[in-house]
């Protein structure tokens, strides 16, 4: 019960910091970081949803980034092609990646294991070509830019003000790990452990376990679509290259270091490997040896990951006390 206090009193202290992180950076007049924070925010639904597949599913997938970039072109396409408002664009992002993932998914959560992960990596390059050779469409090599439409006209508030776009992204980023948290905590999610714990026992109880990797999959590409529309909203740019499979993996390693498995891992692994390389960068130009050294580090030493570590503490420190607590009822019932 304790552990369950601490890990939910440190998401309300990181939500809360994060709430507070602009007021306070545009006081001290460190307004770079605004955008550094909101594009970590961003980053870590793309984290989240390989998150969804490794740690609750156990489907390790090269291929998010596909879903992300369906999301950034639903984006781009709606606003600079069809004229589309912001909330409209958005959701013909969000829904084109829920649609790929679905019909993907429909194929690759046949496969597990490394048949699964190869697969995940087809489907990106080949629509990675397909937006490179369609041009006209999604602007090929150059990509697409586009110009905002207002977040709310008649009270005059524009994702042009830095402020007002990460607090927009905040919201939104703050309400999909809400709705992860829910997710994994109800039965459908206690389904998504059984398939990844032993699926031959899963069927056997009578659990569907093709329908429940695919319902995941499609979940983890609507999380990976989201982060996507935001980050085309951010950068006013879509490009095909966010498509390529790198940025999958990339999702991957933020997602291992923060720790699979746990809700505020993606965030804790791409904060700090972004954090990291933004600081670094400024120092030495050599910046990514000492990021993949960070990662090898934290690989070796907590291969559960950042949070996994302070799950673990925690969980030991309960069960020693609990422990003492016996220990000194033990001669109480012996007195008796």
């Amino acid at each position: 019960m304790m552990a369950s206090r601490i890990k939910w009193a440190g998401v309300a202290v990181i939500a809360a910091g994060l709430a507070c992180a602009p007021l306070i950076l545009e006081q001290t007049g460190n307004l770079f970081w605004i955008n550094v924070i909101a594009e970590i925010m961003i980053w870590s639904l793309l984290a989240a949803s390989v998150n969804l597949l490794l740690g609750y599913v156990g489907l390790l997938s090269f291929g998010q980034a596909l879903y992300f970039g369906f999301g950034m072109y639903g984006v781009a396409i709606g606003v600079s092609h069809f004229g589309l408002g912001l909330w409209p664009a958005f959701f013909l992002g969000v829904g084109a990646a829920s649609a790929m993932a679905a019909i993907s998914g429909a194929v690759a959560v046949r496969l597990t294991w490394h048949y699964f992960a190869i697969i995940t990596v087809v489907f990106s390059l080949i629509f990675y070509f397909v937006a490179m050779s369609a041009k006209s469409i999604t602007g090929g090599d150059d990509g697409l830019s586009f110009s905002t439409p207002a977040l709310w006209e008649a009270a005059g508030l524009s994702l042009t003000d830095r402020v007002t776009q990460f607090y927009f992204i905040y919201m939104i980023v703050f309400a999909c790990f809400a709705a992860f948290a829910l997710l994994v905590a109800s039965p459908l999610g206690m389904r998504f452990a059984a398939v990844r714990d032993n699926e031959n026992r899963a069927s056997l109880i009578g659990i569907n376990v093709y329908l429940t990797r695919w319902i995941a999959f499609v979940i983890a590409g609507f999380f990976a679509g989201v982060g996507g529309a935001l980050f085309a909203l951010f950068g006013r740019y879509a490009s095909a290259s966010y498509m390529f499979y790198h940025v999958s993996g990339e999702a991957v390693v933020w997602s291992i270091v923060g720790g699979t498995g746990t809700l505020l891992g993606p965030f804790v692994g791409t904060a700090l490997l972004i954090l990291f390389r933004e600081v670094i960068s400024g120092i030495w130009e050599n910046y990514l040896i000492a990021v993949g050294a960070l990662v090898i580090l934290v690989v070796m030493f907590a291969p559960r990951g950042i949070v996994g570590i302070f799950n673990d503490l925690i969980s030991r420190r309960e069960r020693s006390k609990e422990g003492r607590e016996d220990s000194e009822i033990e001669p109480l019932a012996q007195a008796d």
